[in-house]
């Protein structure tokens, strides 16, 4: 029985053990949950030895677990490719905004709905079934395998630049593609090249030694709500220009072909802003809002706090105020000096008769981007147009894949997309799914790119 064969045969029981992996709640975010992302990564051990794979381990972090397995029989003339992906999950409250339990799994209308079916659950899962399928059908694969998954994506990876540093020689690799990740549509491939980074920090603002009676103080004393107001402000322009100084200086810049490229997706703007419930669009001027989305750094305000916040009217001059910021950088940005140069900001810019400091969050990755011509990427794109019988569009995201920068800065490898998720499929969001159409042609896909690598 040939691959295709094989794969077809079997589609019930691999949606069953999908099913199955999902009931796990491998919420890597709480602490109730650290024994089920265990379990989780038991289950991945369990299933990467019925595929054949050997030398499988869980290997221990700071925090949640590492599982690797292997099959290193193609010689040493083949590429030895890594494939990664997680086995942890978000939270999946509010519980009440689910039609059907987040831990218990349904099938509807060609979906699977659950918490991890899409991220990335159902994706991390399909290289492994091509791999078993692979073998099933010649006994070998095309080219030398790795497979590691971490159970700590969800919570930004924090543990893994130690991991991967201790570990360089496990994973050294010529080839590395990431199962977790999406396509543009289910007949519409989509390569994507770039990811942003992340810095995370809050703005502490103080004043006086606590609250104070507005009515007999205000006017003699500065309030940190208004000075915090006036801070936030002078960082971001109504132009949507970050003003921050030093702030773009190791942004690399868009060429006409990157803009091109950009251009060549269709992106409805009218549709967009009636998704949105917003009366317009809005960002730094001189880009397009595709442009922006995907390439170009942010500065964002995600919380803010300070005084009476609780029903009708308290007259207090409050003695602290905050903020949190996130900033999604590009490439050649690092988190670490974003955060000096906000740093530096805000102690330039506190308001007389106020103490401002900014503390950093946790939360932080490189943002990544692959070179023009890479050798993977080029293959992946082949391999896609193949599958799908067009071209993937080029891309850039908005978000943040952790460990694509990590292995980059530690094997020295650009990692590759390849997985076949959709952005519609409420990740993090109560009703995640995943299509079973993208779970099938996914594995079609691994089958032929790992052919195609074992080909070059």
């Amino acid at each position: 029985m040939d691959w295709h064969s094989y794969l077809d045969a079997h589609q019930a029981r691999f949606v069953a053990e999908l099913l199955d992996f999902i009931r796990i709640p491998s919420v890597s975010a709480s602490v109730a949950h650290r024994a089920d992302v265990v379990r989780a990564g038991e289950w991945v051990m369990g299933r990467l030895a019925a595929a054949g794979i050997e030398n499988i381990r869980m290997l221990p972090t700071e925090g949640h677990p590492v599982v690797y397995g292997d099959w290193l029989h193609a010689g040493a003339d083949k590429p030895t490719v890594l494939i990664y992906g997680h086995f942890d999950v978000q939270p999946a409250e509010p519980f009440d905004l689910w039609d059907s339990p987040p831990f218990d799994p349904v099938v509807r209308d060609g979906r699977v709905y659950g918490r991890g079916a899409s991220d990335d659950k159902g994706g991390m899962l399909i290289p492994i079934l091509s791999a078993e399928a692979l073998l099933h059908a010649t006994g070998r694969l095309p080219v030398n395998v790795k497979f590691f998954f971490e159970g700590q994506e969800e919570i930004g990876s924090p543990h893994l630049p130690a991991f991967i540093k201790a570990h360089g020689a496990l994973l050294k690799a010529d080839m590395i593609f990431s199962a977790d990740g999406s396509q543009w549509a289910e007949d519409q491939p989509n390569l994507i090249t770039a990811l942003k980074g992340l810095v995370a920090a809050e703005i502490i603002v103080t004043g006086a030694r606590g609250d104070q009676h507005s009515g007999q103080q205000g006017g003699g004393i500065a309030n940190p709500i208004q000075g915090l107001a006036h801070l936030i402000a002078s960082m971001k322009g109504l132009d949507g220009k970050i003003t921050v100084d030093g702030f773009y200086d190791d942004v690399i810049d868009l060429t006409a072909e990157d803009r091109a490229a950009i251009a060549r997706v269709p992106f409805d703007e009218a549709a967009y802003i009636a998704d949105m419930g917003v009366p317009d669009t809005f960002g730094e001027a001189g880009y397009t809002t595709r442009e922006r989305l995907w390439a170009r750094p942010t500065f964002e305000l995600n919380g803010i706090g300070g005084g009476w916040q609780g029903d009708g009217v308290k007259t207090v001059l409050p003695a602290e105020a905050r903020a949190k910021i996130t900033c999604r950088l590009v490439a050649n940005q690092r988190p670490d000096r974003i955060f000096q140069l906000l740093e530096a900001h805000v102690q330039a810019h506190c308001p007389r008769g106020l103490r401002a400091r900014i503390e950093r969050l946790a939360g932080s990755s490189d943002p990544f981007l692959v070179p023009a011509g890479h050798n993977a990427s080029q293959a992946a794109a082949e391999v896609l147009a193949e599958v799908y019988g067009k071209a993937p569009y080029i891309t850039r995201a908005g978000g943040s894949i952790p460990v694509m920068s990590m292995l980059l800065a530690e094997l020295g490898v650009h990692a590759t997309v390849f997985a076949f998720g959709m952005n519609d499929e409420n990740l993090h969001a109560p009703n995640e799914f995943f299509r079973l159409s993208n779970f099938r042609t996914g594995q079609t896909a691994y089958c032929r790119l790992l052919e195609r690598l074992g080909r070059a």
